[in-house]
C-alpha cells in the first residue's frame, strides 16, 4: 500500500495536480474493499465448485447408466436392457466409481444391483437393494427389485446349507481311529494327544507354554458346560461359560459384565448400563421357536454375531467360537462391520463358508478321494489333496475324534 502511494505522488503529480493524491487514496480504499471478495471468490472456486461437480457427476453417471440400459426413459429391469456386453461393462465401472465418490447414493446402488442380477450375481444384488433401502426405507423401486431377489437369495443360503449337511454327514461317517484326527490343533502347539493328557490328568506338559494349557483346560470346561446344562439357555448359563473361558486366565474378570465403556473398531457397544437388557433381549431370541426354526450353521453365526454385537465382557467375546471356526481376521470384521450396517446375511454366509472349509480339510485329510474347496479352480492341481496330514502319536494315549 505504501508503495503504491509513493509511486501516484511521483508519477502522476505532475499530471493530476493537486487531484492526484486524492485519487491514490480512493484507489488504496477501493483494493482494500475488494481483497475480502477476491477471498470469498478463491474459497467458492476451491470448496463450493468441486461439491457441485461431485453431485452433477454422480447424477450424470447415473442417469448415463441408466440411459444405456433403457434408452426408452422406463425403470428398467432384468428382462431389459441395452444388450451390449461393453456397454454394460462400461455402466458397470460408472456406477462403481460413482459408488466410490458417494457410497449412499441410492440410485446407483439400485441400479448396479439390477445389473448384477442380468450378470447372474443375485446374492450380491440382493445386498445392493438391502443397502439402498437402509438409507431411505421407502425407495419404491429398490423395494421391487428385493422382493424380486429375496426369495432366490434365501433359495440358495437354504441350498447351500444342504451342502453342508451332506457334508457333515460325511464327517461323522469317519473312524474315530483315523490317523488325520490326531494331527496337532493349528494354531496352537498342543497336540490332541497332549490336550487329552491336560484333560484327563490336569498335569502339566513339560516345555509348553502354562498359558496355553490353563486356555485347554478353561474350553474344556466350558464345552462340558455346554453340553450338559444349555438345553434352556438363561443369562447366568452365558456368565457361566464365559467364567469357565477365563476360569485360569483371568478369574477376576471372569463371568461379569463390563462395567465400562468399550470400542471394537468402528462399532461402539452399547453402554454398561443397557447390558442387562440386551442380554436378556439375546436369550429370548435364543429360546424363541424362529431360533429354533433355523439351520445350525445360521442359528450359530446369528448368535454369535448378537453377541460380539452386544459385547458383554472386557475380555474372552467369542473367544471359543474363533477357536472352533479358524476365522480370518480381516475376512471375519469386514463381514461383522456390514452386519452392523444392516445386513447380517453376508456374516451368515461366511460362517458358513468358514464351516464348509473346515468340513472339507477334515474330508481330504481321511478319505483318498479329494474334494473341491470353494473357490478352487476345477484345473488346479492339488499335489497334498490325497496326503494325510502328519501325525504325532503319543504312545498309551487313547485319542478321540472330538
Amino acid at each position: 500500500m505504501a508503495a503504491l502511494t509513493v509511486w501516484w505522488r511521483y508519477s502522476s503529480g505532475r499530471l493530476l495536480g493537486r487531484w492526484g493524491l486524492l485519487l491514490c487514496l480512493l484507489l488504496c480504499s477501493l483494493v482494500a474493499l475488494l481483497m475480502p471478495l477476491v477471498g470469498v471468490f478463491w474459497l467458492f472456486q476451491i470448496i463450493f465448485i468441486p461439491l457441485i461437480h461431485f453431485f452433477d457427476s454422480t447424477a450424470w453417471l447415473c442417469n448415463m447408466c441408466m440411459d444405456c440400459r433403457d434408452p426408452a426413459g422406463g425403470q428398467g429391469s432384468p428382462a431389459t436392457g441395452c444388450g451390449d456386453e461393453d456397454a454394460r461393462e462400461k455402466a458397470h465401472k460408472l456406477l462403481v466409481h460413482a459408488l466410490n465418490m458417494n457410497p449412499d447414493f441410492v440410485e446407483a446402488l439400485t441400479e448396479l444391483g439390477t445389473i448384477l442380477e442380468e450378470e447372474k450375481d443375485v446374492v450380491q444384488a440382493d445386498h445392493l437393494y438391502t443397502k439402498a433401502l437402509a438409507i431411505p426405507p421407502c425407495n419404491e423401486r429398490a423395494l421391487v427389485s428385493r422382493d424380486r431377489t429375496l426369495p432366490l437369495v434365501e433359495e440358495i443360503d437354504q441350498r447351500h446349507f444342504g451342502v453342508i449337511d451332506s457334508k457333515v454327514s460325511r464327517m461323522m461317517s469317519i473312524p474315530k481311529g483315523n490317523s488325520a484326527l490326531r494331527c496337532a490343533i493349528e494354531g496352537n502347539t498342543l497336540t490332541l494327544s497332549e490336550i487329552c493328557h491336560i484333560i484327563e490328568t490336569r498335569y502339566a506338559v513339560p516345555g509348553k507354554s502354562l498359558q496355553e494349557q490353563n486356555e485347554v483346560i478353561d474350553v474344556d470346561a466350558a464345552m462340558k458346560y455346554i453340553n450338559t446344562t444349555l438345553l434352556s439357555r438363561i443369562v447366568n448359563d452365558i456368565l457361566e461359560i464365559h467364567r469357565r473361558v477365563l476360569g485360569y486366565a483371568d478369574p477376576v474378570e471372569g463371568g461379569r459384565l463390563r462395567t465400562s465403556q468399550v470400542f471394537v473398531g468402528h462399532h461402539i457397544p452399547p453402554h454398561p448400563q443397557d447390558l442387562e437388557r440386551h442380554m436378556q433381549e439375546l436369550v429370548q431370541w435364543l429360546n424363541s421357536e424362529e431360533a429354533l426354526q433355523l439351520h445350525p450353521v445360521e442359528s450359530a453365526a446369528l448368535t454369535h454375531y448378537k453377541l460380539v454385537y452386544v459385547h458383554p465382557f472386557v475380555d474372552g467375546n467369542g473367544r471359543t467360537s474363533r477357536l472352533l471356526m479358524n476365522l480370518q481376521i480381516s475376512e471375519y470384521y469386514t463381514a461383522l462391520d456390514t452386519a452392523n450396517k444392516g445386513d447380517v446375511r453376508p456374516f451368515i454366509r461366511f460362517i458358513t463358508k468358514c464351516t464348509e472349509i473346515t468340513l472339507d480339510t477334515l474330508l481330504i485329510a481321511t478319505t483318498e478321494h479329494t474334494v473341491g474347496l470353494p473357490g478352487s479352480s476345477r484345473h488346479q492341481a492339488c499335489p497334498d489333496c490325497k496326503q494325510t496330514i502328519p501325525v504325532h502319536n503319543s504312545e498309551g494315549t487313547g485319542v478321540s475324534g472330538a
